[in-house]
């Protein structure tokens, strides 16, 4: 396995690695004032905190994202990058990062990295609709996740 995570259902494992992450929680939301508290609130004992709770953690839906990196020659024109990103930005398309190279030739070469968790809209559309503004010159999907 090239990963050392793995998902899994709660219901086979040990009580005691939720009561861990309990004992935490209880830690971070200052309703225990030590481990010691927080350990004999969860039912468990401070070996069994120390031992597992930097290995357990509670699986978080939202923090589930889609990201996709797209390449566009663009335009070296006013507004060009601008227009883009209202562009994604009214179809919920959050940017991670851009990357422009200095424009050569009357075009700059831009990267961008995506969240595209919130959008509804099918890459295969997203790309065609980014090829479709004024000062792009093409638009390609080299990633995506």
């Amino acid at each position: 396995m090239s990963s050392d995570f793995l998902i899994v259902h709660k219901k086979i494992l040990p009580d005691y690695l939720e009561k861990v992450i309990e004992a935490r929680n209880m830690l971070e939301a200052k309703e225990a004032a030590t481990v010691t508290e927080a350990v004999q609130k969860a039912g468990i004992s401070r070996n069994t905190y120390y031992k597992y709770k930097d290995y357990v953690f509670p699986y978080d839906d939202s923090r589930q994202t889609r990201r996709a990196v797209i390449s566009l020659i663009v335009k070296d024109e006013s507004g060009a990058l601008s227009a883009i990103l209202t562009f994604l930005s009214a179809h919920s398309i959050s940017i991670l990062t851009i990357s422009q190279a200095v424009p050569i030739a009357q075009k700059a070469n831009v990267l961008l990295s995506l969240d595209i968790s919130h959008t509804s809209m099918p890459m295969e559309t997203l790309i065609q609709s980014i090829r479709q503004l004024p000062s792009v010159k093409s638009a390609h999907l080299d990633a995506m996740e």
